[in-house]
């Protein structure tokens, strides 16, 4: 079985593929202090909740954006699965996807592995909106070329920044708003970073749709994309499982299984 790791600035998510399908997933709070032995302490906990153990997993693939944490989750897999994980970034990984921006070795691996997945989906050029601590637009042309897009601060981190910067500003949960005029701060701040959110992509879907200037489809994916549907005029469907997709199409890829 193997097991997909997706670890971002915030979150990490797991993931079990099966051969058929994909068996189990489990997020976790993205700690870089997290050690190799916690990670697999925890991951056996939660194995054996599905009547799995470590031994049923012989192989990894990783994509992170966070290098602190690549040590330990490397060594979880060295040290527990007896499998040299492969690294999106690293080697020699065959991709479908050719990086063409002006520095391919800064592209995060998340964007890379979004437009693998993404891919197996759908033909043509693509725009992918990952909602998460940042939202990435990226670009995926017709020839399967990731030609760069744009990078934005997320809903949560814009939400923390108000609550940080001014005093009187509560920490507040991030709900689609019945109304656009906040009859108090908690409405206010929610409307304002909802929509101004919703906007935001809206604004930067139609900006980079008028600059490609080519059909494309635009595609909603991330933790927090669900919120938008129904609000987002631009996003023409949404994909929650685009990064495990792209994973195990890379792993298939070096694997000598496709």
């Amino acid at each position: 079985m193997l097991l997909a790791i997706d670890c971002g600035n915030t979150n990490a998510l797991f993931a079990i593929h099966d051969g058929t399908g994909w068996r189990k997933q489990w997020r976790t709070a993205t700690n870089t202090s997290r050690t190799a032995d916690e990670y697999a302490v925890w991951l056996h906990q939660l194995l054996a909740m599905d009547d799995l153990s470590l031994a049923d997993l012989d192989a990894c693939i990783i994509a992170t954006v966070v290098p602190q944490s690549l040590f330990h989750l490397r060594n979880l897999s060295r040290r527990y699965l007896n499998y040299e994980p492969m690294v999106i970034g690293e080697g020699d990984l065959k991709m479908s996807i050719i990086t063409a921006t002006d520095n391919p070795v800064e592209v995060g691996a998340d964007r890379l592995v979004n437009s693998v997945g993404a891919r197996t989906l759908v033909d043509g050029a693509l725009l992918l909106v990952d909602s998460g601590t940042a939202t990435t637009f990226d670009v995926v042309t017709e020839d399967n070329k990731f030609i760069g897009g744009a990078i934005a601060p997320g809903m949560y981190l814009s939400m923390e920044a108000l609550h940080d910067a001014a005093a009187k500003l509560p920490r507040i949960a991030i709900e689609k708003p019945q109304k656009t005029i906040g009859a108090n701060t908690v409405n206010a701040m929610q409307t304002g970073i909802f929509w101004g959110h919703v906007e935001m992509i809206d604004g930067l879907v139609r900006r980079i749709r008028s600059e490609y200037n080519k059909p494309m489809t635009v595609i909603g994916t991330g933790g927090v994309s669900p919120l938008f549907a129904g609000a987002s005029q631009e996003i023409e469907r949404f994909e929650s499982d685009l990064t495990i997709r792209g994973l195990l199409e890379i792993y298939n890829q070096n694997a000598g299984k496709t």
